[in-house]
């Protein structure tokens, strides 16, 4: 099977996102061919290079998202027409007023309101294909007076009613950045084997939602080829929960060497107006529209977990199209500590992740207070780096409270003394690997008030530890009641488990036993490559024939291959030869095969 994996930031990329997830399902999956199609955040993430790809990867195409090039196309009267048109009927599906709003005057319901949008984005994307690229278009000043338009018009959001001509470069910056895939040439299902894109490969596979899944949509609209979209985080709930988000690497960029000159770029990056109310509500409105357009034409939504499912769900994808499929985790790092359980120190608590506010170690602190009282052998080891300058201002700030609550203790007058609590790094003295700081502690604490999939926890899980977490995210998911959950912020509830579990060393012994059962059943590698490779076979086998045999006059030839043959993939046409497969020049093939050994191994399955 051919199959376009799509990624934003991520794979191939040595600083990616989900970039082990990705590596991993590549290298399971190594009968089919995989060509990534992938979108760089920044140019630092491009200067770091790629991982060693295996050999079933046999293309890698990129483009930033960073940064745009002048694409040197000057539209006609005609085009500048059509774009006016297309761009002007997706800004007004951004700033249309929610009907349930008294003060909204669009009496359009959701699904109206889907279908113009989804009607101006494949306009711009025809347009874009017809002409060679929108980059200048989208960078026009034309752009800019079509949203303002959309604003001023009746009905409009309330907030996009307020909007200044500072807030509307804002925002026809961002559409420009989202947008650029419209004007790649990933899209085409003819020439040889190394022009054709993914308008000829069998599946397309998003590795996350946004701007990665856009290529497959398009690919969905030129070519109906299958789309996949996998969410591990739901994109959408990323721009909800963070007003930053348009000063992050996904928004506009400033201009610069490597930056076509506009009307938008410049102004949009640098003025306060990137986070005003009206760029969040018009942002929030385009990338809710496009999941919404994402998951309704995906032939499967797949999540890492149910809390990211219900967001999908309430983001608008058919509950018929969803899977859960589980993260898949190397456990062979964790075998000798999964197996020897009663190596911990029973007297020591261990907290292992990035320091950052979302952990909530105030909370483990002051519940760690309460613990010492009930237990004053215990220790409590904080391992973990600190995230970003927001993490190294929470961690300084927590050992400072650390120092307030537990003074330094000693043995005795001529010892020196010893804080309870210690922040330590992975690589340590004393911890020198993930699996040695899991196996110092008998009890594995996550105190976090915000938190997607709990990777932590299942490495704690893998290690046959016995847990203590807060009720957030998947927490409960995970666990499956192989540890104790307390409510988030509740000091004396967390600490209140954890002196159970200290003071019941066999009750720790059976909860770590069934963890660790739990994680080798659903969050091994192996189990999501399974889970992947059923997928592909399922919607490959609903997905068109798209290859026909012909005549020696041309003509099609009906049922001329047999219902067996129908698999996907380049090399199943009965008259396809049996060649070495071609690869990159970074990237040795596998050694051909002839036609005998082929014909043998058929024979045989």
């Amino acid at each position: 099977m051919r199959i376009g994996l799509l990624t934003e930031g991520g794979y191939p990329y040595v600083n990616g996102d989900a970039g082990l997830w990705c590596d991993r399902l590549v290298r399971g999956l190594e009968q089919h061919q995989f060509e990534v199609y992938a979108l760089s955040r920044t140019e630092g993430q491009e200067d770091a290079g790629w991982v060693a790809l295996p050999p079933q990867v046999s293309r890698v195409r990129t483009a930033p998202l960073w940064t745009a090039q002048d694409d040197g196309v000057d539209h006609g009267r005609r085009a500048r027409r059509r774009f006016a048109e297309s761009y002007g009927a997706l800004a007004a599906a951004l700033c249309e007023g929610d009907p349930s709003d008294a003060a909204g005057l669009s009496q359009a319901g959701p699904t109206a309101q889907a279908d113009r949008f989804a009607t101006a984005l494949y306009g711009l994307a025809e347009l874009a294909r017809d002409e060679g690229g929108l980059v200048g278009a989208l960078r026009s000043e034309d752009a800019v007076r079509a949203l303002e338009r959309a604003c001023r018009a009746p009905g409009a959001l309330r907030t996009a009613r307020e909007a200044r001509v500072p807030d509307l470069l804002a925002v026809a910056a961002h559409l420009e950045s989202a947008l650029r895939p419209l004007s790649l040439d990933w899209y085409d299902d003819q020439g040889d084997e190394a022009g054709r894109g993914l308008g000829a490969v069998d599946l397309c596979h998003a590795a996350s939602g946004g701007a990665a899944a856009l290529p497959g949509l398009l690919a969905r609209h030129f070519f109906d080829v299958p789309l996949l979209v996998t969410e591990y985080g739901v994109r959408l709930r990323t721009h909800y929960l963070s007003s930053q988000y348009l000063n992050s690497g996904n928004g506009p960029s400033p201009a610069g060497p490597g930056n076509a000159p506009s009307a938008v770029t410049a102004p949009a990056a640098t003025s306060p107006a990137m986070t005003a109310p009206a760029v969040r509500a018009l942002v929030a409105a385009f990338h809710g529209r496009l999941a919404a357009e994402v998951y309704r034409q995906a032939a499967c939504v797949t999540s890492g977990n149910a809390h990211a499912r219900r967001w999908q769900e309430r983001c608008g994808a058919d509950r018929a199209k969803l899977r859960t499929v589980y993260p898949g985790m190397e456990t062979a790092r964790f075998a000798d500590v999964g197996d020897s359980p009663d190596t911990a120190d029973p007297h020591t608590l261990v907290w292992i992740g990035r320091v950052e506010p979302a952990k909530d170690l105030v909370s483990l602190l002051h519940a760690f207070a309460e613990i010492r009282k009930e237990e004053p052998r215990t220790r409590l080891r904080i391992i973990g780096a600190a995230s970003g300058e927001e993490g190294r201002a929470y961690l300084g700030h927590c050992r400072t409270l650390a120092a307030q609550l537990f003074p330094d203790e000693a043995d005795g007058p001529h010892a020196v003394g010893d804080n309870p609590v210690s922040f330590e790094e992975i690589g340590g003295p004393e911890s020198a690997t993930l699996a040695d700081a899991y196996a110092s502690g008998a009890v594995v604490v996550l105190s976090s008030v915000v938190e997607g999939f709990p990777v932590g926890l299942v490495e704690a899980m893998l290690c046959g530890r016995a847990t203590v977490s807060t009720d957030v995210g998947a927490v409960v998911e995970v666990i499956g009641g192989t540890g104790l959950v307390v409510p988030p912020r509740n000091p004396r509830a967390l600490a209140a488990a954890c002196v159970a579990l200290l003071h019941d060393p066999e009750r720790r012994a059976r909860l770590g036993a069934a963890a660790r059962a739990r994680a080798l059943e659903l969050f091994t590698v192996e189990q999501n490559v399974e889970a992947f490779q059923g997928i592909y076979l399922e919607l490959a086998s609903q997905a068109p024939m798209r290859r026909f045999l012909f005549d020696d006059d041309g003509e099609p030839r009906p049922f001329a291959v047999p219902p067996e043959a129908c698999l996907p993939g380049p090399w199943t046409g009965p008259d396809a030869p049996v060649t070495a497969r071609t690869g990159p020049a970074w990237a040795a093939g596998p050694p051909a095969r002839d036609a005998s050994a082929v014909a043998a191994t058929e024979a045989a399955r």
